[in-house]
């Protein structure tokens, strides 16, 4: 059964919402924000409360402060705030502190359309712990719970569990950007277009062990790349040369290549440089990779492979880059997969974190059918993991 939706609520006129939103936002070493697009991604939710005439209270984590106020400075929230205003084309009341009298005051204080913005929850010990005395601070702030932060919803932090559960009595929803993620990711679980090809790549097996074994049961191929190449490889008994290899995890290499017999496919040509530089040498090798060399992306004729098949796909759900994107030189795969993907008439999924930057990268991201913001979170929903925090929310039949 879904969820119920911020647009199942018929009147939140003067309500007061309390949006938790996925403002985690990568910064630069001076603080300013260096891309936005979580930003962006919460835009419908909020516009839509402040069109019903609601006030719109936003909260959300920023970082991983310490516990220093000096260290700490750079995780403020004033900056998301001001990016905020901008975007909304409207002002923003970011409040110095997290819970307290002076929020209360100001959330009270608040005219239908008005939008708050909390201090980072992370300031305050409760929020990871799950403390329900700093929930019930938080849930006393409103009379509608909106959860639009689907890159947090694997987790159980106070503002994310402790105070939807505290919340009864009262709607506790879902906003825009998370239901779109769940009709996504439930259509992929159980009615994806044929074929269905996952594209995976990314350093290491280990990380997307769950999310490769679930997969498999339903996808039709799957094209790897990455530095997780290696270690399939070498479960093979193929030379790598110098290339990154997880020595310990061969035997789980061994067994998906086992399940995934007649789906899987390897790179069958490599990038390869003398080291992990942009201004290597570099060549291209079919077959084992000399000694001395490091693989850093897929070679030309598996570019031409993959794109083939992502062209034919009916859905394609991709996850993790081809290669050392980050450096021009070694982004060729990478980019190719974004490009293929954004000339495909597929479904296409990308599955956030690194992949979603790249596409963005590449101003690719508006072409793809939909761009998680949740890399951890969207890998834990395909393994089957339960959320605890989207199990507190209202069901659809819910009224």
């Amino acid at each position: 059964m879904g969820k119920r939706s911020l647009r199942d609520l018929k009147d939140l006129a003067s309500k007061r919402v309390l949006i938790r939103v996925d403002f985690n936002v990568p910064l630069n070493e001076d603080g300013s924000i260096s891309n936005d697009r979580r930003i962006r991604a919460a835009l419908p939710t909020i516009r839509y409360v402040l069109d019903a005439g609601a006030i719109a209270i936003c909260m959300s984590h920023l970082g991983r402060p310490k516990g220093d106020p000096k260290q700490d400075a750079i995780y403020r929230m004033d900056r998301v705030g001001q990016r905020l205003s901008k975007l909304l084309a409207k002002p923003v009341k970011k409040l110095d502190q997290v819970v307290g009298p002076d929020v209360v005051a100001a959330v009270h204080a608040a005219q239908p359309g008005a939008v708050i913005l909390l201090e980072n929850l992370r300031f305050h010990p409760g929020e990871q712990k799950g403390d329900e005395a700093f929930a019930a601070e938080l849930a006393k702030l409103g009379d509608v719970y909106v959860n639009d932060a689907f890159g947090t919803c694997h987790r159980t932090d106070a503002s994310m569990y402790a105070v939807p559960k505290l919340m009864t009595g009262k709607p506790r929803v879902v906003g825009f950007l998370v239901a779109k993620e769940l009709e996504i990711l439930e259509r992929l679980l159980t009615s994806p277009a044929r074929p269905f090809v996952g594209v995976l790549g990314g350093a290491k097996v280990s990380d997307k062990i769950g999310f490769i074994k679930r997969l498999l049961e339903r996808v039709d191929r799957v094209l790897i790349g990455g530095a997780m190449t290696y270690t399939f490889l070498r479960a093979l008994g193929h030379n790598i040369g110098n290339s990154r290899v997880e020595a310990d995890k061969l035997d789980v290499a061994r067994e998906l290549l086992n399940l995934g017999q007649g789906k899987i496919t390897l790179p069958m040509d490599h990038l390869i440089a003398d080291r992990l530089d942009a201004s290597a040498t570099t060549r291209v090798v079919e077959g084992p990779i000399p000694d001395g060399w490091i693989g850093v992306d897929i070679g030309p004729k598996t570019i031409e492979q993959y794109a083939a098949a992502v062209g034919q796909a009916g859905m394609v759900v991709w996850n993790g880059p081809m290669g050392k994107f980050e450096d021009e030189p070694f982004s060729r795969g990478t980019r190719a997969m974004a490009e293929a993907m954004a000339r495909s008439s597929a479904v296409t999924v990308v599955g956030g974190g690194e992949t979603a930057e790249a596409v963005e990268a590449f101003g690719l991201d508006e072409k793809m059918t939909h761009v998680s913001t949740g890399g951890g979170a969207f890998l834990e929903y395909v393994e089957g993991t339960p959320f605890k925090a989207l199990s507190i929310l209202d069901e659809a039949s819910e009224r």
